[in-house]
């Protein structure tokens, strides 16, 4: 098993950005939050959230993101279950979700992306202040982080058989329980 120390040297020498390290560090946030409300171990789950992106900053593209991380993690001598979840998140891999670990990377991934963009905008910039409310009326706003899928953020909910709100109010509380790591 990889432990969470070298998952974020791995994060750590592959993202220089502050932004895609962030997004790291919340989707491991979601994944050890879902890791235990579901019994899951928290660690293995941590460190799929943490690794998830590391090479996309280097390989941007579909024909590198997640392949190249994938072989840099089998270098490294990270477990199959882990690597396959993490090319599971990207559905172009042809890799289907079938673990409730890969279903849950899935359903967080964009989501944690989103909430961040919007506490980005908050007046005081800080996640506490984010309510779903005011996340669903960002989701509908097409213009507002145009990046981000909200079709892949409804189905992950869809996927993991949670009520979108819900699943939305519970990622806001990993969220905001790890908002010193995040800086919001």
């Amino acid at each position: 098993m990889i432990t969470r120390e070298r998952a974020l040297e791995l994060l750590f020498d592959h993202t220089e950005g502050d932004s895609l390290r962030k997004h790291g560090l919340a989707v491991e946030a979601a994944m050890r939050a879902y890791a235990s409300r579901f019994g899951e171990n928290e660690e293995e789950w941590g460190v799929v959230g943490l690794l998830h992106d590391f090479d996309y900053e280097k390989h941007p593209s579909m024909e590198e993101h997640p392949y190249v991380g994938n072989g840099i993690l089998e270098a490294h001598g990270v477990p199959v279950h882990i690597r396959r979840a993490i090319m599971s998140h990207a559905a172009y891999t042809g890799v289907t979700r079938e673990s409730l670990m890969e279903k849950t990377l899935f359903a967080v991934d964009e989501l944690c992306g989103f909430l961040l963009a919007v506490a980005y905008v908050r007046p005081d910039r800080m996640i506490a202040s984010v309510e779903v409310k005011s996340v669903k009326k960002k989701l509908k706003d097409k213009a507002f982080a145009r990046a981000v899928s909200r079709e892949d953020i409804l189905s992950g909910a869809t996927e993991l058989g949670l009520e979108f709100d819900a699943h939305v109010a519970f990622v806001l509380t990993a969220l905001q329980a790890a908002h010193a790591d995040l800086g919001v």
